[in-house]
């Protein structure tokens, strides 16, 4: 059975600063994790970004929101990925923050 992985990450750079920050730490995510993480399909429709991925053999699909004042991750998630949620989760949390600190 599918779950979701939920990350909120509260920033304070505006929308489109936010936006521009999380294509380029997507862009770099894909080279860093590709050793894991394959990305099927990638969508940006104006501040939010459709995607699938696989890994360990499994699917995965999600979206990530970029608002004025945070950047919601959803990621629906197979069984046996979901083993690893929480991990990923603290792991995508920081990444993020890092990602969106103001500079």
């Amino acid at each position: 059975m599918a779950e979701p992985l939920v990350v909120v990450i509260p920033h304070k750079l505006g929308q489109a600063e936010a936006t521009r920050r999380i294509r380029e730490g997507v862009g770099r995510a894909r080279g860093e994790f590709a050793k894991f993480i394959t990305i099927d399909n990638e969508y940006w429709e104006e501040n939010k970004l459709t995607f699938a991925a696989r890994a360990m053999g499994q699917a995965a699909a999600g979206s990530i929101d970029v608002g004025e004042a945070s950047v919601r991750l959803e990621v629906t998630l197979p069984w046996l990925l979901a083993k690893f949620a929480a991990a990923a989760q603290r792991v995508i949390g920081q990444k993020g923050t890092l990602l969106l600190e103001k500079k």
